[in-house]
């Protein structure tokens, strides 16, 4: 492993919609190692029409210390999102396609270089011809086998337990900020192992003129985009731990040293996530959940969920102030329940708090759509207990009936203030995950809250694996493409 190029605070955009990430990048490069990766394929034999297919191009799967394969995603993404001031036309389309095919021959398609991902919202679509309910749109947007009323794209619906009017008596201990359906009509996600690289990126599109140090004309869209929001998610073991005490958190020696996730965890990616063509409109062997078929316009595109979570870790580790100890309720017996299954995978150590209080990585083993049902009634569990794992109400739908995993996640985590209502930073879950249809992650979101379990079966809040601890402020949901039409897809056909 080398080490990351330190992002000083000098070279920070200097305000506007940018500057969120490009800060975040800055504050965390110092405690970030670039990955020593083997050589990805190389790009000019072309890349997978699925954008989201890039497997190939960051780290093949590793060894884990528990003998199973783990994935090793880019160290560094950011989140752009844009809002357009008009319908876009051939030319914009021609624009955005100069400026992707810069990016990838100014910096190498794969994790040691930058890899691009293009999605679009439900604004989008209706800024073309005819709009939503136009033909142009309909004849392209694939439908829903079991309801062909309803198109794959649809609005994001507030989960179950997000602060919201539809959720009356959700409340947050730390954190009480009601969610907000965004509505950008653009997502640009840009991944690489190098800050240095997404720093560049985002300095080229804010007008700096080079890119990889070669001069390059900026992004040049006449006034159609405007960037709404950036959002910087970090993935690397060890790198929630050094940003905790790199900030002095209260909490920063319980964090599990080994782990890439705030919360000390780490699953297998690989056997948790399914393949990519199952998360893509037109299928997979093992499931087809849309009318699309192989060669239709969007075919292999899919849908890409965008969330922002703040993380109450103080309350994960059941610590009633900073200056407070944890209580039992934050041993790694119950966390490790609350993230995965109940009862325990992992026993843990004598000490339960310290550096986490346990491994980090542990099987991500799927025991079936029932299982969190029979732990909510109390099977398997020590007498009078009745507890529902994150893992768990998880598997109630996200898995076709030959058990295949129908998502692929893109998730991790962040350190920023955005959404924090004192104006702190504070850490965060940044949630991306790429499925088949908007349809199937509302079912799989319920699935995950389970309120409909703890309520038949009387499961305290407490005991409902990582709900309480998270405060879901952003909701989107995004087309993203095919990527031989990800530059303003329709654009061409608009007449």
């Amino acid at each position: 492993m080398g080490d990351q190029p330190r992002l000083h605070r000098r070279t920070v955009l200097a305000g506007g919609a940018l500057a969120m990430a490009a800060s975040a990048l800055a504050a965390c490069s110092a405690g970030a190692r670039t990955p020593d990766r083997p050589a990805a394929p190389d790009p000019t034999q072309g890349l997978p029409d699925i954008q989201f297919d890039v497997a190939r191009y960051s780290a093949p799967e590793q060894t884990s210390p528990t003998g199973g394969p783990f994935v090793m995603p880019p160290v560094h993404t950011v989140y752009l999102t844009a809002a357009l001031t008009r319908g876009p036309g051939l030319d914009d389309q021609r624009e955005l396609a100069r400026v992707l095919a810069a990016l990838e021959s100014r910096y190498p398609f794969g994790a040691a270089g930058l890899m691009t991902f293009v999605s679009y919202g439900l604004p989008y679509f209706r800024r073309l011809p005819g709009g939503l309910a136009g033909d142009l749109v309909g004849a392209h947007l694939p439908r829903l086998l079991a309801d062909p009323s309803r198109s794959v794209l649809e609005e994001a619906e507030p989960g179950p337990t997000d602060i919201h009017p539809d959720n009356p008596g959700v409340a947050k201990r730390r954190f009480t900020v009601p969610v907000r359906i965004e509505q950008n009509d653009l997502l640009f996600t840009f991944r690489s192992d190098r800050a240095t690289v997404i720093q560049d990126v985002l300095a080229w599109f804010d007008g700096s003129g080079t890119l990889a140090g070669q001069p390059t004309p900026p992004p040049a869209f006449a006034g159609l985009l405007t960037v709404t929001s950036s959002r910087h998610m970090f993935t690397q073991a060890g790198l929630p731990r050094s940003v905790a005490e790199q900030n002095r958190l209260p909490y920063a020696r319980f964090i599990q040293p080994d782990s890439p996730m705030w919360m000390g965890f780490s699953d297998q990616q690989s056997n948790a996530s399914g393949p990519p063509a199952i998360c893509t409109f037109a299928g997979h062997p093992s499931a087809r959940l849309t009318t699309a078929r192989p060669g239709d316009y969007l075919d292999t595109g899919g849908i890409q969920h965008l969330s922002h979570v703040i993380l109450d870790m103080l309350q994960f580790y059941d610590m009633a102030s900073p200056d407070t100890p944890p209580s039992d309720n934050g041993n790694f017996t119950k966390r490790v329940q609350y993230m995965f299954h109940a009862p325990p995978v992992h026993p843990g150590n004598a000490d339960q708090l310290t550096d986490g209080g346990g491994p980090s990585f542990l099987p991500a083993d799927n025991r079936g759509p029932d299982y969190a049902e029979r732990t909510a009634q109390g099977v398997g569990l020590p007498r009078g207990e009745r507890r529902m794992g994150h893992l768990s109400t998880l598997q109630r739908s996200s898995r076709a009936t030959d058990g295949t995993p129908m998502h692929l996640r893109v998730d991790g985590p962040g350190f920023d203030a955005l959404d924090v209502p004192d104006g702190s930073s504070q850490p965060k879950l940044h949630f991306s995950v790429f499925v088949p249809t908007a349809d199937f992650f509302a079912r799989m979101r319920r699935s995950q809250a389970s309120v409909d379990l703890a309520r038949k079966h009387r499961v305290t809040e407490q005991d409902n694996g990582l709900e309480r601890f998270l405060t879901c402020t952003r909701r989107q949901n995004f087309l993203i493409p095919p990527r031989r039409h990800r530059a303003f897809p329709l654009a061409e056909l608009a007449g």
